[in-house]
């Protein structure tokens, strides 16, 4: 099982990836994070996704949805944002938050790639 540093460079190695988070969506803060830059600030990034993942929770207990979120896609004109929940016992809380060039992405791909590494990362 990776830990958290292989895991964000495993990300990191899906083809398009600007940067990757993983991020506690009780405080907002980034727990770690790899890449983005000037065109991506990944902690602004981590404390704004975490108010998506809050309304959408939120939205799901109104509807009386029991279903878990799987990923959240939020698509740009040039970037995909992926946001995945972690769903280990010891990963509740946290959340994986991905940004991808659109022009070098595979969306599909890119989803079972993120899911592959987030049922094997050890937090």
């Amino acid at each position: 099982m990776p830990d958290m540093d292989t895991a964000l460079k495993e990300i990191m190695e899906i083809d398009g990836c600007i940067g990757v988070a993983l991020v506690d969506h009780t405080s907002g803060m980034a727990l770690g994070t790899l890449g983005g830059g000037k065109e991506l600030d990944l902690t602004v990034a981590a404390a704004g996704n975490t108010d998506v993942v809050r309304a959408k929770l939120r939205a799901m207990e109104m509807l009386n949805l029991s279903e878990k979120i799987e990923d959240i896609l939020i698509t740009l004109d040039t970037q995909y944002h992926m946001i995945r929940p972690l769903t280990s016992r010891s990963g509740k809380g946290l959340f994986l938050y991905v940004a991808l060039r659109r022009d070098r992405a595979n969306l599909a791909m890119s989803r079972h790639q993120l899911r592959r590494i987030e049922n094997d990362l050890d937090v």
